[in-house]
């Protein structure tokens, strides 16, 4: 039972579908999450500015870390 499991998460990362969202997903946070998310949270929300880059330095990493673990899977070559 535990192999079926087991092969059912490994075909998550061979579907094509899959490799492509992740990397929009993760490209998309390293982008988008360190340059338009503080200025939308600081300026439309009208947040703490400290507080908005704080977010989105923390989505850049995110995305990093995202980034790091597709190209180790050989996903992003």
């Amino acid at each position: 039972m535990t192999e079926n499991n087991d092969n059912v998460k490994a075909s998550a990362l061979d579907s094509k579908f899959m490799n492509v969202a992740l990397t929009i997903v993760s490209v998309f946070l390293i982008f988008v999450g360190a340059t338009y998310v503080p200025y939308l949270m600081a300026d439309v929300l009208k947040m703490d500015y400290v507080a908005s880059v704080a977010v989105g330095g923390l989505l850049f990493i995110i995305g990093l870390v995202m980034l790091v673990f597709l190209i180790r899977k050989k996903v992003v070559e």
